[in-house]
């Protein structure tokens, strides 16, 4: 920068000294300087002087002691009195006044001509401009008289960096102290273009341009022309909180920035781009209107999360107070900043702390003269459901009346909100909804709302809103609507169920493909479906008389192939739903034997293996429910496998042989057909008999990784499921066994049992471990490790009684409790004997 600047210091020289001007008559020049004089006089001889020399020569004879002398002709004086030469003065200044003249309009012609082939003209006669305004501040008067302000303002569109440079800096030196040059520098787009300079790669252009932008926004109607050139206040705000511009230039950028602070259209644009303060210190500070403008103002902000908190602390309180006490205008506009920045935990605490929730609640229920309209009651609704979902606070805990001590989940309060859910337009109700599945979300909240809800009679109402014309509405009521279905799913599942066709309303909002997608009511609605109560056996055959499991089995395939998109948030909701409405299935195959036939036609069984694949997705509750309802499908296996009919018994000689014992000897064991299932002994396959061993598909392998999931319930499902493997509906448990050690599944079920992890769990492990140890090679070789022993003795000594007695027999498995029975019935014998 200052090698730059020594640079244009040298061709400033060397431009002047190529300037032309009217030579100066010997008589203007003073003798002592050299120079022409600007106020002459006249001494006692009748020589001329320039004033302040002559009276430095005085001075310096009087200092030194010798009299005072003529400098040209060494005369002594016998007086210093020195008289002005006013007509030499005229003189010289219409000397001046000529060259100025003309070097004035050469250097017009010199910046009006093609700058292409005249660069060091225009240099010359921007220097000289230069130079004429530092010397006089009249001459800035001149410049703008002479009509030269436009003229430079053209150079900044010149081709030649340098030409635009010494345009910036001579227009700033034009500008600077003088307002009526300001005001003719804005006219036109010139500002616009200094403007551009800012977003150019050269530093020096943007330095210079900031510091020219800098002295026009002195002027406050130019502020305001500088704020309505679109980016210009978002390029000062760049470059003001730059990191790698000149510390100078950073300084001007928030210089400028403050100047334009002076018009709240800037402040509001400043805002938009990040700085927000100006904003905040006029809302804090301002008069009554100003506070109802910046209130304005940041209502229509999109607002950052951090932002949003930094405005709750400097403001929350402020806004609360002019919430409670304003004129409407001022509520409006509070209430619209309010609903913005309540949109955040960390913002909604503060607000909370300030006490918003009061008198929010009293203008949204109040009624009668004075209360708020109700376009103003849907922004109080919009901000309550912010607070609510923020979960920032207790709402147990926070008192809306002293008096009474009501809160938000009180009785009355919850009916006065469902009572104005069904008397309010579609904007406040879908609102309203909000609140009550932020507040049914909570475990904390839930109950509250469902005593309300049960003591009010309006679950019927809510179930209605699933019908309602507007997408929110019903999205919402769905929402809530499944948040309380695990405290009132019966009377949920006999009001939908009932004859206003409220079911199939649900089954259809799941079926609907039109969106080609998985939307946010269809993910809603098949969890509500999901959670209704899977064994009320009615709203089974309803839904079967719908064709809604159909529909849903075929909306999860699609979805799986692809042939369904949406977005992560929505299809994982869908999932989970549509697999609990399929688990439902599972649930009555033994109530009615036409859902056999369901799950072979949709192919559950299939369906809910592939959907064991979804470990790595996070959805523990598709693998919960999928586990669930593979345990359900493999305990009907050994009734629906086709066992082969048994050969026909021996007879004659053989017969006799073998009865008798005569020479002969024993068949060998029945060997199964060929094809038959191992297990069930039958001919089997996954789609038609549910068996989880045939066909290759993967399914006990898939269990057995499941064993080491991180949720506990999934592992006792999962469990579940292989133990329909060895118990006692098989035709061989041995064989069960081998199938479960052949998918590396033995090692697993040991650790669950020795983890023990929950008391059901450990349940189920121990039945499943005391059906592996009847296999005497695997008891043999268990019998060796002393922590499975040591697990079983555990759930001998700490389990229920049926655990217990389990646990027994799994250690008499391991010789570890002697066979009393066995030892006393031989006893019986030899003593008979």
């Amino acid at each position: 920068m200052a090698a730059a600047a020594a640079h244009d210091s040298g061709c400033d020289s060397e431009l002047e000294d190529q300037s032309y001007q009217e030579p100066a008559f010997d008589a203007f020049m003073c003798p002592l300087t050299k120079q022409v004089m600007h106020d002459p006089v006249t001494i006692e001889t009748g020589q001329t002087f320039e004033r302040e020399a002559i009276l430095k020569w005085f001075r310096e004879c009087r200092d030194s002691g010798r009299k005072p002398t003529c400098p040209l002709t060494q005369k002594e004086l016998r007086t210093t009195d020195i008289s002005p030469s006013i007509a030499l003065r005229n003189v010289i200044d219409e000397w001046r006044a000529r060259n100025q003249d003309k070097e004035l309009e050469k250097a017009c012609a010199s910046l009006s001509s093609d700058l292409e082939h005249s660069e060091d003209d225009a240099l010359r006669a921007l220097v000289y401009i230069s130079q004429m305004c530092h010397r006089s501040g009249a001459n800035k008067s001149l410049v703008r008289r002479q009509g030269i302000i436009p003229a430079i303002a053209a150079m900044l569109k010149s081709s030649s960096r340098r030409v635009r440079l010494k345009s910036l800096e001579v227009l700033r030196v034009v500008v600077e102290d003088n307002d009526e040059n300001k005001e003719e520098l804005g006219k036109g787009d010139t500002i616009r273009t200094i403007i551009k300079f800012l977003s150019n790669d050269h530093f020096q252009e943007r330095e210079m341009a900031v510091s020219l932008l800098y002295e026009l926004s002195k002027l406050d109607p130019i502020c305001e022309r500088i704020g309505a050139v679109y980016g210009a206040i978002l390029l000062l705000v760049g470059m003001g909180s730059s990191k790698s511009e000149n510390l100078v230039a950073v300084e001007k950028a928030e210089n400028t920035l403050k100047n334009l602070e002076k018009y709240e259209t800037n402040v509001k644009q400043m805002a938009e781009n990040g700085r927000l303060q100006p904003l905040l210190t006029k809302l804090i500070q301002g008069t009554p209107q100003v506070q109802v403008a910046m209130a304005e103002y940041l209502g229509e902000l999109a607002l950052a999360n951090d932002v949003k908190v930094v405005v709750a602390e400097q403001v929350g309180a402020l806004l609360v107070s002019i919430m409670k006490t304003g004129s409407l205008p001022a509520r409006e506009a509070t209430l619209k900043a309010l609903r913005e920045i309540s949109s955040n935990e960390s913002s909604a605490k503060i607000l909370l702390q300030a006490g918003i929730l009061p008198p929010l609640v009293k203008d949204l229920l109040s009624v009668g003269a004075g209360h708020l309209p109700m376009r103003l009651k849907e922004v109080s609704a919009a901000i309550l459901a912010n607070l609510v979902a923020s979960g920032a606070g207790d709402f147990r805990s926070i008192p809306l009346d002293d008096e009474t001590g009501e809160t938000l989940v009180s009785e009355d309060v919850v009916h006065s909100l469902l009572h104005l859910i069904s008397n309010t337009g579609p904007a406040i109700e879908s609102k309203l909804l909000t609140v009550l599945v932020g507040l049914t979300g909570s475990p904390a909240t839930v109950a509250d709302v469902v005593s309300a809800i049960r003591s009010s009679g309006a679950a019927i109402s809510l179930i209605q809103f699933v019908e309602a014309a507007h997408r929110e509405i019903r999205v919402e009521s769905l929402k809530l609507l499944r948040n309380v279905s695990p405290h009132m799913g019966a009377e949920l599942a006999d009001a939908l169920g009932g004859s206003a066709g409220h079911l199939g309303s649900l089954v259809r909002a799941v079926s609907d493909d039109r969106s080609g997608g998985v939307t946010e009511e269809q993910a809603a609605a098949a969890a509500l479906l999901g959670d209704l109560p899977e064994r009320d056996w009615g709203l089974t055959r309803q839904l079967q008389e719908l064709g809604a499991f159909r529909s849903v089995a075929s909306r999860l395939a699609e979805l799986r192939r692809g042939a369904i998109r949406g977005s992560n948030r929505h299809v994982a909701p869908f999932t989970e739903g549509a697999v609990k409405v399929l688990y439902r299935v599972t649930c009555a195959l033994g109530e009615a034997e036409e859902y056999v036939e369901v799950a072979r036609e949709l192919g559950l069984a299939p369906l809910f293996v592939e959907l064991l694949q979804q470990m790595s997705s996070g959805l523990d509750a598709v693998l919960l429910h999928s586990a669930m309802a593979l345990e359900n499908l493999s305990l009907q296996a050994g009734r629906l496998t086709a066992v082969p009919p048994e050969p026909p018994a021996p007879t004659g000689l053989l017969a006799a042989c073998v009865c008798f014992g005569g020479g002969g000897t024993r068949p060998k064991q029945q060997q199964p057909a060929p094809g038959t299932c191992r297990v069930h002994g039958g001919f089997c396959s996954l789609r038609e008999s549910f068996c989880l061993v045939e066909g290759g598909c993967k399914a006990v392998e898939r269990l057995v990784a499941l064993l080491e999931h991180a949720d506990a319930r999934v592992v006792e499902a999962a469990l579940a499921a292989l133990s329909t493997l060895v118990g006692d509906g098989v035709a061989s448990v041995e064989e069960g066994v081998l199938v479960v050690g052949e998918a590396d599944g033995l090692r697993p079920v040991v650790e669950v049992l020795v983890e023990n992890r929950t008391e059901a769990l450990q349940r189920r492990a121990v039945w499943a471990v005391e059906r592996i140890l009847r296999v005497e090679d695997i008891a043999l070789e268990v019998a060796a490790d002393q922590t499975v022993a040591s697990a079983l003795v555990e759930a001998y000594r700490n389990g229920d009684a049926r655990t217990r007695q389990t646990a027994e027999r799994a250690l008499r498995h391991l010789d570890r409790i002697p066979n009393f029975s066995t030892a006393f019935h031989q006893a019986n014998k030899a003593k008979g004997a």
